[in-house]
C-alpha cells in the first residue's frame, strides 16, 4: 500500500493543479486554455491563464504542501497528533504582520507590502520562540512559548480591529483573514516560493531523526539525535513555510492538522515517509478547496480559509471524540 500511495498522491496533485488551471468564471475551451497557457496566444485570454490562474494553482500547490509537511514536523516532534503548525504562533504573528500593514496603509504603497509585512511577524515569532522557550528548552516549554505568543498576536490583532478609525480597513482585514487565494500573481509566488522551498527542505532533513524520536527522547540521543538541533530545525522550518503561506493566503487553518492525521495509518506511523505524504495530500486538500469555492459560490468570493475550517473542524472534533474513547 505504502510503494502505491506516493504514485497515486502524486497523479491527484497532478490532476487538481491542472483542474485548477481549467476551473474559473470565464467559460473557456480546453484548447484555448493550454494555447493561451503554454503559447501566449488568445488576447485575453492569455492574460486569465497567466496572470490569474496559474499563480492561483502555483500556490495552492505550494501553500498546501507547506502546511502539510509542517503539521507532520509539528506532530513527529511533539509526538502529539493534535499537534498542528500553528501552535508555534506563527500563524498569529503573520497574520499580525498583515494586519499592521492594512491598517496602517502601508499595503497600499505597493504590491507586496502586505506579504513582506506578514514574513516579518513570522520572523518575530521565531524570535520569542527561541527566546521564551530557552536554548536547550523541552516540548513542553515550546508548547506554553507558542501558546503565549499566538495568544498575544490574536489580541493585539483584535486590538487593532477595534481601534480601526476606518470601517473599510477593517473589512479589508477580515476578509484577509479568511484566507484565499484569489486575485494573486506571480510576485507573490515568486515572493512566497523560495522561503517555502527552504522551510520544507528544512523539515524534510528531520525525516530520520523523528524517526528515531518516536522510540523517545532517551533511545533518540542514544541514537545520537541531537534534541537541540531539532528542535531548532523544526521551528525555523515550520516559521519559514508557514510563514510564507500566511503572507501570501492568509490564514488557511485546518490543513495541517487533518492531513496528516489521515494519511498516517497509510504510512505505518513513519515521520520519514509522514513528512512528504502529508506535503502531497496537503497540495491535493488545498488545490481542492480553492477548486471548490470556485464552484460553489462563483458569485460570492466564497473564503478558502472559511472552508477548510468547515472541513476540518468536525474532523478536529471527531478525533477528540476518538482520543476520548480511547483514554476512557
Amino acid at each position: 500500500m505504502t510503494r502505491a500511495l506516493f504514485p497515486l498522491m502524486a497523479a491527484l496533485v497532478g490532476l487538481l493543479f491542472f483542474a485548477s488551471l481549467l476551473v474559473g468564471p470565464a467559460a473557456l475551451g480546453l484548447g484555448e486554455s493550454l494555447s493561451a497557457l503554454f503559447r501566449g496566444e488568445g488576447g485575453p485570454v492569455v492574460l486569465v491563464m497567466q496572470e490569474i490562474r496559474l499563480p492561483r494553482a502555483v500556490l495552492g500547490l505550494l501553500v498546501g504542501a507547506a502546511l502539510g509537511l509542517s503539521g507532520a514536523a509539528m506532530q513527529g516532534f511533539l509526538r502529539n497528533p493534535l499537534a498542528e503548525p500553528g501552535l508555534v504562533g506563527v500563524s498569529s504573528t503573520a497574520a499580525l504582520g498583515a494586519v499592521l500593514a492594512l491598517q496602517s496603509g502601508v499595503a497600499a504603497a505597493f504590491a507586496l507590502a502586505l506579504p513582506l509585512a506578514a514574513l516579518a511577524g513570522a520572523g518575530v515569532s521565531v524570535l520569542l520562540i527561541l527566546l521564551l522557550a530557552g536554548p536547550r528548552g523541552g516540548a513542553l516549554s515550546l508548547i506554553l512559548a507558542g501558546i503565549a505568543i499566538s495568544a498575544l498576536a490574536g489580541a493585539l490583532t483584535s486590538l487593532v480591529l477595534n481601534l480601526s478609525p476606518n470601517p473599510f480597513a477593517a473589512m479589508e482585514i477580515v476578509y484577509w483573514m479568511m484566507g484565499s487565494l484569489a486575485d494573486r500573481s506571480m510576485e507573490h509566488v515568486w515572493l512566497a516560493a523560495p522561503f517555502m522551498a527552504l522551510g520544507m527542505a528544512v523539515l524534510l532533513a528531520t525525516a530520520r531523526n523523528l524517526d528515531a524520536l518516536t522510540l523517545g527522547e532517551d533511545a533518540a540521543q542514544s541514537l545520537g539525535v541531537d534534541l537541540n538541533r531539532l528542535r531548532l530545525m523544526v521551528v525555523l522550518g515550520t516559521a519559514a513555510a508557514v510563514g510564507a503561506s500566511v503572507a501570501v493566503a492568509g490564514a488557511v487553518g485546518f490543513v495541517g492538522l487533518v492531513i496528516p492525521h489521515l494519511l498516517r495509518p497509510l504510512v505505518g506511523g513513519r515521520p520519514s515517509l509522514l513528512l512528504p505524504a502529508s506535503a502531497l495530500g496537503g497540495a491535493a486538500m488545498l488545490l481542492a478547496a480553492d477548486i471548490a469555492v470556485r464552484v460553489i459560490a462563483p458569485d460570492q468570493d466564497l473564503k478558502l480559509g472559511v472552508l477548510t475550517a468547515l472541513v476540518g473542524a468536525p474532523f478536529f472534533l471527531h478525533l477528540i471524540w476518538r482520543l476520548r474513547g480511547v483514554e476512557a
